[in-house]
């Protein structure tokens, strides 16, 4: 059970669960919520919060914004390279490592489709370690979904002959021996 490995009790889990439901709670309407204490209630989110179980995260509600979100799986000869990329690059959301056919799932977002259509372009179709690659435009989100936005993408012009050009920021990490 996801409890068990998280080593999470029953309270636990309720805050968890509030705190999902509504990030605003303050902890004296949780303490009520599951009959604790606030001090109880403080302490144990500040215990789940260093434990890296529980994380307040600000960022976009894909669901409720006009931005396009894309998924991209990549098969790869060189995974780290893409992941170190995703670290950087303002369009790429997240990246994750998987099992499978494809070795990496990105997650891109931008006000406009020719955008996210020239990174993936420059950056993977005209990668020759890159075998394969798929994208997918999200068009519906069934729960709310948070997730920070780099809003440099906005200053970014990507082409598929020059990707950010001098302003991409993998390229700047590159060059500064950070990647």
């Amino acid at each position: 059970m996801i409890s068990d490995k998280l080593k999470l009790d029953d309270i636990d889990r309720q805050i968890i669960s509030l705190v999902q439901e509504n990030p605003s709670l303050t902890h004296t309407e949780i303490a009520t919520k599951i009959d604790r204490s606030q001090p109880t209630v403080g302490m144990r989110i500040k215990k789940l919060e260093k434990n890296g179980i529980l994380q307040f995260q600000p960022g976009i509600n894909f669901k409720k914004v006009d931005l396009h979100l894309a998924t991209v799986e990549v098969k790869t000869k060189n995974p780290e390279q893409i992941m170190d990329m995703a670290k950087h690059c303002p369009f790429m959301l997240n990246a994750f490592r998987l099992s499978g056919e494809h070795n990496l799932c990105i997650l891109l977002a931008s006000s406009k489709l020719q955008k996210l259509d020239n990174i993936i372009n420059y950056h993977f179709r005209n990668n020759p370690d890159v075998s394969n690659v798929s994208m997918e435009i999200v068009i519906d989100i069934a729960k709310d979904f948070i997730l920070p936005i780099d809003f440099d993408s906005e200053d970014h012009d990507p082409t598929l002959e020059d990707g950010c050009g001098e302003k991409c920021k993998y390229k700047i990490a590159q060059a500064k021996g950070l990647v």
